[in-house]
């Protein structure tokens, strides 16, 4: 009996030491390729520059603060975010109670939003030129109706296009997450909504949005993130240096790439960071406090 008990001591081991060597190749990719640059991160946004590598504390956080064109990108970042990441959520929302309904053609709508996760980005930029361009369709369009011309990417409504083609990429991937999450929702607890004749508000607003809110908060993490990525599709439209309102934090972090100005970089980087992590963490708890009596 102890021999059999050694024995199978033995092959724990064993497979607790292969289970390991298994994860070490992951577990040193992780490390560096996230977590050594990460401190690396924050090592160059202390010194003042890689050969001295002086401490200069936040000095150089200072210096990004009051920096204009850090001002200006921080400013367009935060508004195309706010506009950008709740029209995302909620019009793929509703738009997956719609497709959640028989309705005709409920297929082919669900095909028609999920084409652009299909086009290549340089595609679809090119696609946006030539509606947007300033003798485009849009302004061919306006004009028809006695409308002057608009230069958008050259404009105060240079965001408006940018929106349009961030909405338009993402509505579709959201939308499915959010059908998925619906059909979910336990039918019983709709029969009985049904049979206390609860209208159909009153079920969406007070059971389906319960059950929907870890998908919710998903879903808008999922599109804050998106929102900071937008840079991909401004530069090939618009390249390093854009009209005013199109220059983002990811401009402003590219361009003191090209300068090797890492100070800036790293600290204009980690800045970003932690703004996110604490709306994330927001959300989080908001999502926590919103959705705790549907856990329960």
């Amino acid at each position: 009996m102890a021999r059999h008990g050694s024995e199978l001591k033995k092959r724990n081991r064993r497979r607790k030491l292969s289970s390991t060597l298994f994860m070490v190749p992951s577990l040193l990719g992780v490390f560096v390729f996230f977590i050594l640059p990460f401190f690396v991160v924050i090592y160059y946004s202390m010194v003042d520059n890689p050969i001295n590598a002086s401490f200069v504390g936040f000095e150089n956080f200072v210096n990004v603060f009051k920096n204009v064109a850090f001002k200006t990108a921080s400013k367009n970042t935060l508004q195309f975010s706010i506009i950008a990441m709740p029209l995302a959520v909620i019009l793929s929302l509703l738009l997956a109670a719609m497709l959640d309904r028989q309705i005709p053609l409920r297929s082919q709508f669900r095909t028609a939003f999920l084409t652009p996760m299909m086009v290549p980005v340089a595609s679809v930029v090119l696609i946006v030129q030539v509606m947007f361009d300033f003798n485009g369709a849009v302004n061919n369009l306006l004009g028809g109706f006695g409308m002057a011309k608009i230069d958008w990417l050259k404009s105060e409504y240079g965001q408006v296009v940018i929106i349009f083609l961030f909405l338009w990429k993402n509505l579709g991937y959201n939308m499915i997450l959010f059908l998925a999450a619906l059909e979910s929702i336990p039918h019983d607890i709709l029969e009985v909504a049904y049979m206390e004749n609860a209208n159909a508000w009153q079920i969406f607003w007070q059971i389906k949005i319960r059950y929907l809110s870890p998908t919710i908060l998903f879903v808008t993490i999922l599109s804050l993130i998106n929102s900071f990525k937008v840079f991909r599709e401004i530069y090939l439209l618009t390249s390093d240096h854009p009209y005013g309102p199109l220059y983002m934090l990811q401009h402003f972090m590219n361009n003191m790439f090209k300068s090797l100005d890492y100070q800036k970089l790293s600290s204009a980087a980690i800045i970003m960071s932690l703004v996110m992590v604490l709306i994330i963490g927001a959300l989080f708890l908001a999502e926590n406090r919103f959705g705790k009596d549907v856990e329960e």
